[in-house]
């Protein structure tokens, strides 16, 4: 597939009222003119960034999960987005991509935020995801991640069956970042892109939440160069952006930036 559409959600949320949020992104998602494969929406889409998981949590088999799962089918895209779910005795923020046939990818966000209390409320992940759309590889990470590049850091394909090549093209992250630490989340989506030599896709909420904090959204799109292709503040938006192939396989010829790089392990 030489052109990949992501569709970019930024919304206020209603401060944990699940069936609220659910039928707003609802109206949002089926609002969506023309072609698209994969919608994204903000971190814990269905609560804001709440720490009362035992309140708010639901199962894999959930009505939120259910829902998704419906949403994606009616509209024949892709939907990804994060959720408090409970697995066994556990808490996870859980992104989940979820396909038009049902089936589902998850990962589980490695770096919980400390200091709002993330790590004494939920589990960290210990596992990368890379899903996969078209022959498009992309990275599903959560908010405060970006602060940690070798959890990104691109590792290459070493199959000697094949040419050497980067682990994936496009990497998503979903936030609840806030306004007073947006310039962070602007200059660190823009290093991700450069360092990776890769599409990045930032999602973040606007409005203010249940503790008094408030977002400007800054959802971003950027190019393989670090350049910005998309980027919204303080307004609710939904935005489709086109990822083209030939470009990124062009950057990535031109500037093999990425087979210098070092050969590491994560654990």
């Amino acid at each position: 597939m030489q052109r990949l559409i992501i569709t970019t959600i930024q919304t206020a949320l209603n401060w944990e009222d699940k069936q609220a949020n659910l039928e707003m992104l609802e109206d949002k998602i089926m609002s969506i003119e023309g072609k698209t494969h994969v919608v994204v929406l903000p971190e814990m889409f269905s609560t804001g960034f709440s720490m009362k998981p035992i309140a708010l949590a639901e199962t894999m088999e959930g009505p939120s999960v259910a829902w998704m799962k419906r949403i994606a089918k009616e509209k024949n895209i892709i939907l990804a987005g994060s959720l408090i779910i409970q697995d066994g005795e556990d808490f996870f923020n859980r992104f989940l991509w979820v396909l038009p046939n049902g089936q589902l990818g998850v990962y589980d966000k490695r770096h919980c935020f400390s200091l709002a209390g993330e790590d004494e409320h939920y589990t960290a992940g210990n596992k990368r995801t890379i899903a996969s759309v078209g022959g498009w590889k992309i990275n599903l990470q959560v908010c405060y991640d970006l602060r940690f590049p070798v959890w990104a850091r691109q590792q290459i394909q070493q199959d000697p069956e094949k040419e050497a090549a980067p682990e994936y093209d496009v990497l998503i992250y979903v936030a609840n970042w806030p306004e007073k630490r947006i310039h962070a989340w602007r200059t660190l989506l823009q290093a991700r892109a450069i360092e990776n030599q890769s599409y990045v896709v930032g999602v973040n909420r606007v409005g203010d939440d249940g503790n008094g904090l408030h977002y400007s959204g800054n959802s971003m799109v950027i190019g393989p160069l670090g350049e910005v292709i998309y980027e919204k503040s303080d307004l609710e938006d939904i935005h489709s952006s086109t990822l083209e192939r030939a470009y990124l396989d062009e950057v990535r010829k031109n500037f093999p930036f990425w087979m210098d790089g070092d050969n590491f392990l994560i654990v």
